[in-house]
C-alpha cells in the first residue's frame, strides 16, 4: 500500500483465512441482503445463489471468495427483488439492519433474519449465535465446526500475542486528516481484542455503530498506545497526514508503533473476526520480531 510506505509504518499483507469451511454436500440455495451473513454462508459452505455489493464486498471483506455464480442483487438498502427472484433461492437471511425488507423478501423464499449487532450486545457472541442458528436452519454440521475453529484460532493467536510488550491497542479508520472513527470494546474488532488478550486503548463511549468520529488531536492523550489502522482510507487523508507537524509529532509515529491491517469487513461476522486477529497479529509480531 502506497499510502502505508510514505507514513512509514509497518503494514500485513492479506491472506487467506485458514478458518474457511469446504462445502460437504449440495444443500439449499441461500441469499442475504447482509454482508455478515454472505460471509458467514460462504463460510460455511453453503450455495449461495445471490447477495449485495459483491464487487465492493470482495475489495472490502476480501474473504471468504464469493464464486463468480452468484448474483449481485445491487444495493444492500435497495435490492432488486427481481433479480432476487431470478436466482431462486430456497432460503433468504437477514438482519436486523434490513427487517423493513422482511415482508418483501418472504414473498420470494422463506426468510430469516437473525441479527449480530444490537445494543449492549457483544457482536462475537451475537455472530456465534446466528452461525449455529444459521446451521440449523440449513440443516449443516459444519456450523459448530467452523465456531470451534474460529475460537480455536483466536486462542493460538492469543498465545502468540502473550509475549508482546503490553501495549494498548488503538484501532481506527480514518474519514479525514483531521478525523477518525475508532472501534471500541463493543464492536466486532474490540471483542476481539480482548479474546486475544490486548487492551482496548480507546475507554470512550461510542455509538450504536460501534465507532465514534473523534478528532484528531484525541491521538496525543494515548501516548502509550499501538496505533492500528483499518481501510479503506481516503488518500488525501494520508498524504495530508504525513506533512502534518501533529501526526509526525506522535510518539507512536516517532517510534514507528503505527501498523496498517489489511481491508477488513468492520460489520462482518466470526469470517470479519478471525480475519481481523490474523491481520493484527501478523502486524504486531512482524513488528516485535523485526
Amino acid at each position: 500500500m502506497m499510502a502505508a510506505a510514505t507514513l512509514a509504518v509497518a503494514s500485513t499483507t492479506a491472506g487467506m483465512s485458514s478458518a474457511q469451511t469446504a462445502p460437504s454436500k449440495p444443500g439449499p440455495r441461500t441469499a442475504t441482503l447482509d454482508w455478515a451473513h454472505l460471509e458467514t454462508l460462504l463460510a460455511l459452505g453453503t450455495t449461495v445463489v445471490a447477495g449485495t455489493e459483491l464487487r465492493q464486498f470482495r475489495d472490502i471483506a476480501v474473504e471468504p471468495p464469493v464464486p463468480d455464480t452468484v448474483a449481485d442483487i445491487g444495493l444492500r438498502g435497495l435490492p432488486n427483488l427481481e433479480t432476487l427472484s431470478f436466482a431462486k433461492p430456497d432460503m433468504i437471511f437477514n438482519s436486523n439492519y434490513y427487517a423493513w425488507a422482511d415482508p418483501l423478501l418472504s414473498g420470494i423464499a422463506p426468510t430469516y433474519n437473525y441479527a449480530i449487532y444490537r445494543q449492549g450486545e457483544d457482536p462475537y457472541l451475537m455472530a456465534q449465535k446466528a452461525t449455529m442458528s444459521i446451521g440449523d436452519r440449513l440443516g449443516t454440521s459444519n456450523a459448530a465446526a467452523y465456531v470451534a475453529e474460529v475460537n480455536g484460532g483466536l486462542d493460538t493467536l492469543r498465545r502468540q500475542l502473550s509475549a508482546g510488550d503490553g501495549r494498548p491497542v488503538l484501532l481506527i479508520n480514518l474519514g479525514d486528516a483531521r478525523h477518525y472513527r475508532v472501534f471500541g470494546k463493543d464492536s466486532m474488532f474490540g471483542s476481539v481484542l480482548t479474546r486475544l488478550g490486548l487492551e482496548n486503548a480507546w475507554t470512550g463511549a461510542t455509538a450504536y455503530s460501534a465507532s465514534a468520529p473523534v478528532g484528531i488531536e484525541t491521538l496525543a492523550s494515548m501516548p502509550d498506545a499501538w496505533i492500528v489502522m483499518i481501510p479503506p482510507h481516503p488518500l488525501d487523508a494520508f498524504m495530508a497526514l504525513e506533512r502534518g507537524a501533529f501526526w509526525n509529532a506522535l510518539p507512536a509515529v516517532r517510534d514507528k508503533r503505527v501498523i496498517v491491517l489489511g481491508s477488513l469487513n468492520p460489520f462482518g461476522a466470526l469470517p470479519a473476526a478471525h480475519r481481523f486477529a490474523e491481520e493484527i497479529a501478523k502486524g504486531l509480531t512482524n513488528v516485535w520480531n523485526g
